[in-house]
């Protein structure tokens, strides 16, 4: 135990640190988390097995990012108020679901010729499962990039919403691949695998996202100094990223709940039926940086680089790599320009949303029931690695094109950011 709590302290430490080195270079902190991480992971300083310094078993912490990925999806449902809705709801909606759609179809294309080229490399249904997983974004490394810089204006408003939106619409295109891939390779569909339990999943996170935002925003109300209040936030959060880990059967169904989806639309809920609930956002925000610090340096950890070594992997992943940020790139400039979103965004959204971490990482250990389910998994794996280390960096830069962060050596922890962009769509 005590060696686990040194090696948590080393890691918010090396967290900080290698965030104040790579500052020099302009990288996000975000991404200097990560780079920390590896090198406390198993394959650099953890090699060395010596208690409390560096992690042998990163997986072991999963409780930790769990909880982070709660608050930070908590915190994204700060964005979905009904004000910002109404200028930005439809078109996020919109690009949310095209961009998504677009980037699966291109992978799916891109891949399925490769099977076509190369059969023994990998399978039509790995393929198919691969282009959904291609459609999630990583919503926590966005948003960090976004809080380290204060970015602020239409793009940035967008981006979280869409960022949003993307988890849900992969999860549904996932669940639907998925299905279609498992009935290729056993030659019999599965409607209870394909339809009903992904729209049972949704339904079941919303039922419990409704109880969770009234029941929090009742609760709040018995107590009024800010440290009480953002305490009971700050449990409710714990609670129902709890809630949304249980899985039960009900009659040969399988029901399970979005970790994603549940926090962030409890942040939803409350945020649009408390009226004091933006300066508890920001508390609570401010409270977890330490544990979001956490998160990402876990996660780097986590990152597995036995991947580099694997030859069949690492071609697969070039062409996953290339056609999802194709997809991505191309699924929002066509989506933007449809909904006759301004110059601004349409050049610069489809670069944000190429982060991708937890969410991909979930759905490849699912597909490892496929019977090449560890080329999948080897894939994600190097997908991550690499959109993970370069994804941020792409979205700062993205950002600043647009006007909507301050340059480097220009932003300030104790001033607002004052971007240069004006505030509007079109």
């Amino acid at each position: 135990m005590e060696a686990q709590l040194i090696c948590l302290a080393l890691a918010l430490i090396g967290g900080l640190m290698m965030s104040r080195l790579t500052k020099k270079i302009h990288l996000p902190a975000v991404t200097a988390y990560l780079l920390a991480g590896l090198v406390l992971g198993p394959y650099c300083i953890g090699r060395l097995n010596i208690p409390g310094v560096g992690f042998q078993d990163a997986q072991s912490l999963g409780i930790l990012t769990q909880t982070a990925l709660g608050f930070i999806a908590f915190s994204m449902g700060n964005e979905f108020r009904l004000s910002q809705l109404k200028t930005y709801g439809s078109k996020a909606i919109f690009i949310g679901i095209v961009q998504a759609v677009i980037t699966t179809l291109l992978v799916d294309a891109c891949l399925i010729c490769l099977h076509l080229l190369f059969p023994e490399l990998l399978s039509v249904s790995a393929a198919i499962t691969l282009g959904a997983i291609a459609a999630a974004t990583a919503p926590a490394a966005t948003v960090m990039v976004i809080r380290q810089y204060k970015a602020d204006g239409p793009l940035t408003r967008l981006l979280l919403l869409v960022v949003a939106i993307d988890d849900a619409v992969g999860l549904l295109l996932f669940s639907i691949s998925f299905g279609i891939a498992q009935a290729l390779q056993n030659g019999a569909v599965s409607i209870t695998g394909v339809v009903v339990e992904p729209i049972l999943e949704i339904l079941l996170s919303i039922g419990l996202v409704s109880l969770a935002g009234l029941l929090l925003t009742y609760v709040e109300r018995f107590f009024h100094s800010r440290s009480k209040r953002m305490t009971i936030s700050v449990a409710f959060v714990l609670l129902t990223v709890g809630l949304s880990m249980l899985e039960f059967q009900v009659g040969g169904i399988h029901c399970s709940f979005s970790l994603l989806l549940v926090c962030m639309m409890t942040g939803t809920v409350f945020c649009n039926i408390c009226d004091f609930s933006q300066e508890l956002m920001e508390r609570v925000e401010k409270w977890t940086t330490p544990v979001n610090v956490l998160f990402f340096v876990i996660s780097g950890a986590e990152l597995d680089l036995k991947i580099l070594t694997n030859p069949l992997a690492l071609a697969v992943g070039f062409a996953f790599i290339l056609s999802r940020s194709l997809g991505k790139i191309s699924g929002a400039y066509i989506s933007c320009t449809v909904t006759d979103c301004s110059p601004n965004i349409t050049r610069h959204l489809g670069i944000t949303l190429l982060p991708q971490a937890g969410v991909a990482l979930g759905m490849a250990q699912t597909a490892a029931l496929l019977s090449d389910g560890s080329l999948v998994r080897n894939v994600v794996l190097f997908s991550v690695l690499v959109f993970e280390l370069v994804g941020p960096t792409l979205t700062k830069r993205s950002l600043l094109l647009a006007g909507e962060i301050d340059p480097e050596g220009k932003t300030s922890a104790r001033t607002p950011n004052t971007p240069q962009s004006e505030i509007v769509l079109q």
